[in-house]
């Protein structure tokens, strides 16, 4: 099986970097060739277009920031359907919503290509370590056939059902971080206020039994002052959007996270829609003129 990755940001280029380290030669591309140049250095080879890496190959892996880009990607001229041969494979990493990759995958079917979608959940600093979740969506036969590839950028593969599943599921999961993420950001500033030594809190939370995973995280890059998590307020927004968008279809009142959802407004109206997530936190100590700073967290997680 010989596969392209096209999307080289925050995310793509670590899970292409793992596939390519772990014996899947790679095709690459990117809108900016210097994105490539880490994977160029690990023996991927480089396509000056989609649809020219797509003549390459048989699968062309998607790590896309939003629907307009896939829509690029995949669609436009140099596109990958106009070089994936029939019988191709084309699956999207990136976060869609479930009717985006619907109507995508129905368009690759046009061409004769079979569609999988595998977003991931768990973080830059997963994804670097080849440690990120996997949450796929598609044929049974499918999923099996790219397993493997799949292996080597994620510790664990879920197949969560037909096309669309995933992309529920994904979008449940980043709901939660978003709620977890302000939740976290109130319990610091009530320690905080409350006197108590923040670095010391942080450690007793996370041994308590209000621990998440983002208060693990996020809240030492709160704690630090970088908020750098490398996920965008816009992006944020895009996927609460997804998640009360499903509220609204499936019958389900989503409180926390139409509250959740006006504090990102709030914050991008703040600080800008390229801002980081884990400033929402920041609004709460602007507000209150109290910063959340505490020795020994790093700027960046590894």
């Amino acid at each position: 099986m010989r596969y392209g990755f096209i999307g080289l940001g925050h995310i793509g280029r670590h899970l292409a970097s793992s596939l390519q380290r772990g014996g899947f030669p790679l095709i690459v591309h990117d809108i900016r060739k210097e994105a490539a140049q880490p994977l160029l250095d690990l023996g991927a080879k480089w396509a000056d277009c989609p649809r020219s890496l797509a003549e390459q190959v048989d699968t062309v892996i998607t790590c896309l920031p939003s629907p307009s880009a896939t829509q690029h990607v995949l669609a436009d001229k140099d596109g990958i359907l106009g070089g994936l041969a029939d019988g191709g494979h084309w699956i999207e990493m990136g976060t869609l919503g479930r009717d985006e990759i619907l109507r995508f995958a129905e368009m690759a079917k046009q061409h004769g290509i079979r569609t999988m979608e595998s977003p991931i959940t768990g973080g830059i600093h997963l994804a670097a370590s080849g440690d990120v979740t996997v949450l796929a969506g598609g044929d049974k036969d499918l999923f099996e056939t790219h397993q493997p590839a799949l292996a080597k950028m994620g510790r664990k593969i879920f197949h969560m059902g037909p096309l669309g599943s995933a992309a529920i599921i994904k979008v449940i999961t980043n709901m939660l971080a978003f709620i977890h993420l302000k939740a976290v950001g109130e319990a610091l500033m009530l320690a905080k206020r409350g006197g108590l030594d923040l670095a010391q809190a942080y450690h007793a939370i996370a041994a308590s039994s209000g621990n998440s995973f983002v208060h693990e995280t996020e809240g030492q890059l709160i704690l630090n002052g970088s908020y750098d998590i490398g996920f965008s307020m816009d992006l944020a927004l895009k996927d609460l959007g997804f998640a009360l968008t499903f509220g609204r279809e499936f019958g389900v009142p989503l409180e926390l996270a139409s509250i959740t959802n006006q504090t990102y407004v709030l914050a991008k109206a703040a600080y800008g829609g390229q801002a980081e997530s884990p400033m929402i936190a920041k609004l709460l100590e602007d507000m209150l003129k109290t910063d959340l700073r505490a020795p020994g967290f790093p700027a960046k997680l590894l």
